[in-house]
């Protein structure tokens, strides 16, 4: 086996490491015990509470990603990929290592078909009032809402204190994603549309200045079917950088791909100016968030 083989077969497995985690983290069975952060970290990245599977992004995170990198690997090195795999199918070792990993992947397959069956059996995993109370109540926040100015869609300047009196969802998504950030920000809106009669705003801020200049910011906000009271930001790059530091907005920008690993999570600041609410991207958790300010 030539070094891009052994390469290969070493990215092929941590693709399988890294998949496995991801899906252990969303879909592991939780105890009593389990840590805050734990829960956290699920309803962030997930969408998913105790005792709630994860939402169609958190779905989407977790089918798309290693399927993406898959085929990444497979464009790139699949020479040195169908290489690696032959060289261990030749040896009884390999064939019992690439054995037992299909075994692994079957079995953790089966695993999360029970789990999902089992949760829906759950009377509490059905979307019920008490389940979007207990998400708008751990959502609560209550703080300083940090300082946010920028450029919308129409070229106008924006800044969150010219909404005082009035409700403001923030989020946060860029143009080039085509998972996560559609479905993030088709569910603030239409959180956004059912609150008309509160008066509410939306403001979306890109996670990638880079390329969501202001000069196309239009086009996304057609593309994101952004209506009156919706307002796409961006700006130079600092001043972006800037507010999405304020906002304590966990991100990841791989410069080579320009791709932004980042929460679906979506924020309500009260008409008094205040941040009251960090909550995943539900719609009806959100409008229940709202309506309690």
């Amino acid at each position: 086996m030539t070094g891009r083989g052994a390469l290969a077969l070493g990215a092929l497995a941590a693709i399988a490491a890294v998949t496995a985690a991801w899906w252990a983290l969303a879909l592991w069975p939780l105890t009593a015990a389990v840590p805050e952060w734990v829960l956290r970290t699920r309803e962030v990245c997930f969408g998913a509470t105790r005792h709630t599977l994860p939402d169609a992004g958190g779905w989407i995170m977790l089918v798309g990603e290693p399927v993406g990198l898959l085929a990444v690997l497979w464009v790139l090195w699949g020479d040195a990929l169908r290489e690696g795999l032959a060289a261990a199918l030749a040896r009884p070792a390999g064939r019992v290592i690439l054995a037992g990993t299909a075994v692994a992947v079957l079995a953790g397959l089966g695993s999360a078909a029970r789990l999902v069956a089992e949760v829906r059996r759950d009377p509490r995993s059905a979307p019920a009032a008490g389940d979007v109370a207990a998400a708008v109540a751990a959502g609560r926040v209550d703080d300083k809402a940090p300082v946010l100015r920028l450029v919308d869609q129409h070229g106008d300047s924006v800044a969150l204190e010219q909404f005082r009196g009035r409700p403001v969802l923030v989020t946060f998504a860029y143009g080039h994603c085509t998972s996560v950030c559609p479905l993030v920000v088709r569910a603030a809106r239409t959180a956004a549309g059912r609150l008309g009669g509160h008066g509410a705003v939306l403001l979306v801020v890109t996670l990638d200045p880079w390329r969501d200049t202001e000069s196309r910011l239009p086009y996304l906000a057609r593309e994101w079917e952004l209506t009156e009271g919706m307002h796409l930001l961006s700006g130079e790059v600092a001043a972006v950088e800037r507010t999405l530091s304020a906002w304590r907005v966990p991100r990841a920008r791989n410069p080579a791909t320009g791709e932004v690993t980042h929460p679906s999570m979506v924020y309500v600041v009260g008409p008094d100016g205040r941040l009251a609410y960090a909550l995943g991207a539900d719609p009806d958790v959100i409008v229940s968030a709202v309506q309690r300010l």
